[in-house]
């Protein structure tokens, strides 16, 4: 990679991450007005399963295409097609928005069966009457979504295609707006509990309406960006002989993936939220599907601003690289992508790992849950090594689609899926149920062990060179980790001092005293010893956030 082409790369990963970072500052708002509204026991799962089942089953039914495959078949349209590639985007979009209508109209019916499967099964005993009512009432609300989540990936692909990066980071934004409005609306007309005995139907609508309003107003907000690109929206009928069948035949592979990630999905719903009901049934603290999503979400906000971003940007790349058959250039565009997504990854799973009940305290401790997110916090530590194992493995596929290779990935995922499943049915056996989101979390960095060695190996073999992990990598690896252990070392040294100064880091204050002492002075010590042991890449980065 050429010094001009680093930097460009960098600013482009740096405009999409300040859309990212915004959007998950709001994200954040948006979790904890949820968990002080409704807490983490049953009525928080029941609302929490039923808003991410529409995301879940869009990306079923279309997400893998619409991800990975079209922004391929995308960028060769615009290269070879006479009109740059317009009509084959209207037709992509016109298609899109077919299925995307029918499926919705068909999960719609589907709700009582789709609720089997994400819901343990105590749920739908006499006990629990009044809760399954409201578990369908709110899939119902939000089963529209997948409409809508599908639409927005849909346009956002095509800007992304155009390499107009930073709309689809920054229109989440409104979303997370939109929701923390609801959800203040709703602790204003009827409070907050950590309850368990359901929602009236008037909640229902609230919560389920303005969950979809959000997801739809998101999608709106592409319109005019995709118009200024000068993209021209069209309704077309002539979807055949274009094309589209090739798009298909490769999606095939990619929907074979998704199918296998969302199975484990639902295995690990229906043990979290076996937490909740068993809670609500005989009494005990849940911790299932809101604090296992609160957790994960804290966890992903890393791979979202840093990999997210950088490897979008680098896709369109890496996708002309490997048409033109410089897979050489492929395997070095990669690697030196994992190294500037590692050197910011490892510091902050670190942290995570170190801090994860300290951070919990400061962003959930209020409302329903004001001192009791200990079990919470515990979820956040479990996610780190998951974190940096799967940006690692996320980085690593964009290098077979990049080839339109979907079958590969299909394959590994097999392995991410078949271990995650064995791991979370093995470690929630007889778990207490405060203790249930913890373990899932454990489950899921278990699981992308297994696939990032699988992914990464299978990668360099298919780009040569040496594969990925040869001796540069290997040097760069070790030194990440030194950097890493020190900066550990510092952060619990800081704890235990604060300790002895009888700070509580679970504490409303003592929290955010010991979050802003221990991630500073982990932080400063990580920067240290990154200049010592020469991470270049550390720098490189910097420079690219200071420019933007």
């Amino acid at each position: 990679m050429t010094s001009d082409a680093r930097s460009h790369l960098l600013s482009a990963g740096a405009v999409m991450a300040a859309g990212t970072v915004l959007s998950r500052l709001t994200g954040f708002v948006r979790a904890a007005l949820l968990l002080a509204v409704l807490g983490k026991s049953l009525d928080a799962d029941l609302f929490t399963t039923a808003n991410t089942l529409p995301n879940s089953l869009y990306i079923l039914i279309a997400g893998g295409v619409f991800n990975v495959v079209l922004v391929p078949q995308l960028v060769r349209a615009m290269r070879t097609d006479a009109d740059g590639g317009e009509a084959f985007a209207q037709r992509v979009l016109s298609l899109g928005a077919l299925v995307l209508g029918g499926a919705t109209a068909v999960l719609m019916v589907a709700v009582p069966l789709i609720a089997r499967l994400a819901f343990d099964g105590a749920l739908f005993g006499p006990a629990l009457g009044s809760q399954l009512e409201s578990a369908y009432a709110l899939m119902w609300w939000c089963m529209p979504q997948v409409f809508f989540y599908g639409a927005f990936v849909l346009v956002g692909q095509i800007l992304n295609a155009r390499e107009r990066f930073g709309p689809m980071m920054w229109a989440p934004i409104v979303n997370n707006l939109l929701a923390c409005v609801v959800l203040g609306g709703y602790a204003w007309a009827f409070g907050s509990s950590n309850g368990s005995d359901g929602f009236t139907g008037t909640q229902e609508a609230v919560l389920g309406g303005g969950a979809t309003l959000g997801i739809a107003v998101q999608t709106l907000v592409l319109v005019p960006y995709a118009r200024a690109a000068g993209f021209r929206f069209r309704l077309r009928t002539d979807l055949r002989g274009v094309g589209l069948g090739r798009t298909i035949r490769l999606g095939a592979w990619t929907v074979a993936f998704v199918i296998a990630n969302q199975v484990a999905y639902f295995v690990v719903t229906r043990l979290a939220t076996g937490s909740s009901t068993a809670a609500a049934l005989n009494g005990g603290e849940a911790s299932g599907v809101a604090a296992y999503q609160s957790a994960f979400l804290v966890s992903q906000v890393p791979h979202a601003v840093v990999t997210v971003s950088l490897v979008t940007a680098t896709m369109p790349m890496l996708s002309r690289l490997a048409a033109d058959g410089r897979l050489d250039d492929v395997r070095s565009e990669i690697v030196s992508t994992v190294k500037v997504v590692l050197v910011a990854i490892a510091p902050i799973a670190t942290a995570i790992a170190c801090l994860g009940t300290t951070v919990a305290a400061v962003l959930f401790s209020y409302g329903a849950l004001d001192g009791n997110t200990a079990s919470i916090g515990y979820t956040v530590a479990a996610f780190a090594p998951g974190l940096l194992l799967f940006t690692v493995h996320y980085s690593v596929l964009r290098g077979f689609y990049a080839q339109e290779d979907t079958r590969t990935p299909f394959l590994v995922q097999l392995v991410v899926s078949g271990a995650n499943i064995a791991a979370a049915v093995l470690l929630t056996r007889g778990a207490p149920t405060d203790q249930v989101a913890t373990r899932l979390a454990l489950a899921y960095g278990a699981a992308y062990l297994f696939g990032t060695t699988v992914s990464t190996f299978a990668l360099g073999r298919r780009l040569g060179g040496g594969g990925l992990i040869d001796r540069a990598m290997t040097g760069f690896l070790v030194r990440l980790t030194a950097a890493c252990a020190v900066s550990a070392v510092v952060m619990l040294i800081t704890l235990a001092a604060l300790a002895r100064l009888d700070v509580d880091p679970a504490g409303d204050t003592g929290a955010v005293v010991a979050l802003v002492a221990a991630g500073s002075t982990g932080a400063v010590a990580y920067l240290l010893a990154a200049r010592l042991l020469r991470l270049r890449e550390v720098r490189e980065l910097l420079r690219a956030v200071a420019r933007r």
